[in-house]
């Protein structure tokens, strides 16, 4: 995905960098596989705020993934790569052997006319999702399941891919995106190949107005408010230091870790990101 920077005729045109959407093969979804998406503006069922600076943007529809890729032994043909308004990865449309039609998560390398398989005696090409036992080591994964059957959970966002790194009876050493390495039941499925969009990353808005086309409303710094609307509020001119930097209600914002000591999964986790 290559970028494309503007001539500078505004000022937010000057640093603007976008993707030119070379890799985008066709303009409009399959009908079939969208579905309308409520903007909640980061309310809840109660109508309180529980995700703060969301809302307004443009509208979307939702395009149902297949992210069990649970058709297993039918070979599909990647009949488009699109754009989904709703994550940063592209995806790919599916057109099965025997007629249905799926969208997946668009991995580096996958082109149009590629065919794809999924399950055990599918080989580990790009594109393929096989149970992790069926998986050589060392290779890069993305859409990593948690638990088997319920569909990948883990490695969705562009540019992003975990490894396998070995195995131990019925568990694999995956090593997250993060660089966490995760206990992981080899009966899980992944698919192999890092995600598409991988210079995602290297976009620049280049104005507000843009972020909100996306539904991101403005972040005011804490430290610019007083001292009744946030910890870092108050005192005579700009002030900084004095006070560890930390949430509207109080949460150490930079280096205390937040996990639960006690949570569950806890030992599934062989190495943390945080050494």
């Amino acid at each position: 995905m290559p970028l494309k920077a503007h001539k500078p005729y505004t000022p937010s045109r000057r640093h603007m960098v976008l993707s030119d959407f070379a890799d985008i093969t066709k303009s409009s979804p399959e009908r079939s596989l969208v579905k309308a998406k409520k903007s909640n503006a980061g309310r809840n069922s109660a109508g309180r705020i529980s995700v703060r600076h969301r809302g307004g943007g443009h509208k979307r529809r939702y395009r149902v993934i297949d992210f069990k890729r649970d058709k297993f032994g039918i070979p599909a043909k990647v009949a488009s790569v699109e754009y989904d308004p709703n994550r940063s990865a592209r995806i790919a449309l599916l057109h099965y052997a025997d007629g249905e039609k799926r969208y997946i998560i668009a991995p580096v390398g996958l082109k149009v006319g590629s065919t794809v398989m999924s399950g055990p005696d599918a080989e580990p090409s790009v594109g393929n999702a096989l149970p992790l036992v069926a998986i050589p080591v060392g290779t890069s994964l993305h859409n990593i399941e948690l638990v088997s059957g319920r569909g990948g959970q883990l490695v969705r966002s562009a540019g992003t891919s975990a490894q396998l790194m070995s195995r131990e009876e019925e568990f694999a050493h995956i090593k997250m995106p993060s660089g966490e390495i995760r206990l992981i039941r080899t009966n899980c499925l992944a698919t192999i190949g890092r995600v598409g969009n991988v210079e995602h990353s290297s976009i620049v808005m280049g104005k507000a107005g843009r972020k909100r086309w996306l539904g991101i409303r403005p972040t005011v710094r804490g430290v610019a408010m007083n001292p009744v609307d946030h910890p870092m509020g108050g005192g005579e001119g700009r002030t900084s230091g004095g006070g560890h930097p930390m949430s509207p209600w109080g949460l150490l914002a930079k280096g205390k870790r937040t996990r639960n000591k006690h949570k569950q999964t806890n030992k599934y986790i062989v190495e943390r990101r945080k050494k």
